[in-house]
């Protein structure tokens, strides 16, 4: 019995020293936290055709915060989301690199009302998506909230700045 619980133990520890060689996936060194969010949120409302709605959102105001935004994420609390206030107002490039769900991103002019929206932006990818003129701010929200939310280019953008 000895002899054979050698080899068969021999084998098993072989296996779980192989499998302790591969390669771990890529993940990023936050990951474990992603969907949490990064900073304290604020209350932005948007008016629209249905009335004023709600939100709570991060603020990303460092360069750093601007960089990461909403990468990493799988989710996003209901009227939840990001913004990226831009002093002075210029023209705004962002791209989904690392980003694993679909955005609406909000254009929002320096009188806060929203100048474009980038409606259901495409998970990873890297095609820069413009303002198309000058803004003030950035307003990223879950992919098609906007539509569900009636909010519409033109409509007004509040929150504290």
């Amino acid at each position: 019995m000895n002899c054979l619980v050698r080899p068969i133990g021999a084998a098993v520890l072989l296996a779980l020293a192989m499998a302790g060689c591969a390669p771990a996936p890529a993940r990023s060194p936050d990951a474990a936290n992603a969907d949490a969010p990064t900073a304290a949120t604020i209350p932005l409302t948007i008016h629209g055709a249905k009335g004023p709605v709600a939100w709570r959102v991060e603020v990303a105001r460092t360069t750093a915060e601007q960089a990461k935004g909403l990468m990493y994420r799988t989710s996003l609390p209901d009227h939840g989301g990001m913004i990226f206030p831009m002093a002075p107002p210029r023209m705004a490039s962002f791209w989904m690199k690392n980003t694993y769900i679909p955005l609406d991103m909000l254009f929002i002019r320096d009188d806060g009302t929203i100048a474009r929206i980038a409606a259901n932006t495409v998970p990873e990818d890297l095609t820069p998506v413009e303002s198309g003129e000058p803004v003030a701010a950035v307003l990223e929200i879950a992919g098609g909230a906007a539509v569900a939310n009636g909010i519409a280019e033109g409509d007004r953008v509040e929150w504290s700045k």
